[in-house]
């Protein structure tokens, strides 16, 4: 769904209509004379081009996004409820917005960083937002040290740069960021392109079906372009050379016909197991194997259109976590739970308490009735209506049907950590990945990692994020130590 074109052709004006008479030179007391405040045209330009910008956001600044379809290709009636996925063969709009996390809006595509994986359906519930990454776990288990784990990935506050000691003194102090940090120095840590890599909801979810039976789940798109990969060699070239390569690509792409698309997936735990499950199915470190839950194919995702304005679409594109529709819900993923107010807050702060008005964001297949009023930008849709609830006016009012199932909760309040399940371990996940590594990808881990920590320096700092990997899997360590000493001399 897209807005008309903008009137571009006949007389210019200014913001209010009127015509500009000359847009070449601006308006002085005389020739050569100081410039007239009168000058109206020539204010409100340059007034406009100093807010052109609004604030980056703080991670995932650097995106870019297309617009496509979902379409159904599997009936999970029996699992959810959700109106989008009602019947095989039906459709959806999308817009999908991809990221980097760490660097800052100007920064280069091709680099070591997870890839955000931002999915917006503009279903007829409503919108539902699947905001996930390129990885199917995270650093950290917990939001409330997802500020500091992006500090340290974020310019020093002295140095102006960012530091291997923070990283890694970090990462060391955090031994649950073992498993991603050996899949992000690994070879899928650099994305050949946009296209070539997976995406997954990373956290887990509640579906719940007609009857109010719950069941969790996991989310994977699978790439049908197949992986690619960049070294960090050709990564460096790539950056220097041409540092908007991932977001050229996917323009270039679209715009030729060949629209990238990923068959979707999801694993499917039904409610009781989580309590007895070998691991914490709701901790984001952790992924559920294969042969536990099988995957099962349920659509298609393909990209067809870009965006007409960068700036409208995809910067100003916003995504929440807690953007559910009827038959679908959160976990009690404590990465999750923070995440669900943390996201629409900051683009309350960055865009403005309008932003779920503009038409990236508004949903597209249904109409958005709330009592919200007023505020920066507000379009004055609501007309004379009146603006509480319940009312008699023919207002709108409530279903009496949550989204989502209510879970059961016991004991007392307070800063607890998540419950402890018999195989649960910081490490062991990351052991299992390094041990399906090929000796080839092995080897290019070990380089990627070791010209990192060698850059790091405070010996302890370095031996404590060694130590983590050398827990994970004795050759992992061994090696790394070896590689980081020869660095290090």
């Amino acid at each position: 769904m897209t807005q008309e074109a903008h009137v571009t052709q006949g007389p210019l004006t200014t913001e209010a209509g009127a015509p500009v008479a000359d847009n070449q030179n601006s308006a002085t007391a005389g020739a050569g004379g100081p410039v007239l405040i009168q000058d109206q045209s020539l204010l409100e330009k340059l007034a406009h081009f100093n807010r052109e910008r609004i604030p980056e956001r703080i991670v995932h600044a650097r995106g870019a996004g297309a617009y496509g379809t979902f379409t159904v290709t599997r009936d999970v009636s029996q699992w959810t409820r959700a109106a989008f996925l009602s019947e095989v063969g039906k459709q959806t709009e999308t817009f999908l917005r991809f990221s980097t996390v760490a660097g800052n809006l100007g920064s280069a595509d091709a680099v070591r960083d997870p890839r955000g994986f931002a999915l917006k359906f503009y279903t007829e519930e409503g919108n539902y937002d699947l905001v996930g990454n390129n990885t199917p776990v995270f650093f950290i288990k917990d939001a409330i040290k997802f500020p500091d784990f992006i500090h340290t990935q974020k310019r020093d506050p002295y140095t102006g740069s960012q530091e291997a000691d923070n990283v890694w003194d970090f990462w060391g102090l955090s031994p649950e960021s073992t498993h991603q940090v050996t899949w992000l120095f690994g070879d899928r840590g650099i994305p050949a392109t946009l296209r070539h890599m997976n995406g997954y909801g990373s956290h887990t979810f509640q579906w719940n079906n007609e009857a109010g039976e719950v069941f969790w789940v996991k989310y994977h798109f699978k790439t049908d372009q197949g992986i690619k990969n960049l070294t960090q060699d050709e990564a460096n070239k790539l950056a220097g050379e041409d540092p908007d390569s991932h977001q050229r690509d996917l323009r270039e792409a679209i715009e030729r016909g060949d629209f990238p698309s990923w068959t979707v997936q999801v694993q499917i735990m039904p409610e009781a197991d989580a309590a007895t499950y070998r691991f914490n199915p709701f901790d984001l470190t952790k992924v559920w194997p294969h042969e536990d839950y099988p995957p099962v194919e349920i659509g298609k995702l393909e990209l067809n259109r870009n965006p007409e304005n960068i700036f409208a679409e995809v910067e100003q594109s916003v995504f929440s976590p807690a953007h559910f529709v009827p038959g679908i819900g959160p976990s009690p993923d404590k990465m999750l739970q923070g995440r669900l107010f943390a996201y629409g807050d900051a683009h309350r702060y960055r865009v403005g308490i309008n932003a779920d008005h503009l038409p990236v964001n508004r949903p597209h297949a249904t109409e958005a009735r709330t009592n919200s009023r007023d505020g920066y930008l507000y379009d004055g849709r609501h007309k004379g209506a009146k603006n509480y609830e319940p009312n008699s006016f023919g207002g709108p009012f409530q279903t009496d049907r949550p989204l989502w199932q209510g879970s059961q909760v016991t004991g007392v309040t307070g800063s607890i950590a998540a419950p402890v399940h018999a195989e649960d371990n910081d490490f062991v996940q990351a052991g299992n990945l390094y041990r399906l590594y090929s000796e080839d990808e092995k080897a290019r881990l070990i380089d990627n990692l070791a010209g990192f920590i060698a850059k790091v320096s405070r010996d302890d700092i370095a031996e404590r994020a060694i130590n983590n990997f050398r827990q994970a899997d004795g050759d992992f360590g061994k090696r790394l130590e070896a590689a980081v000493q020869a660095l290090r001399g």
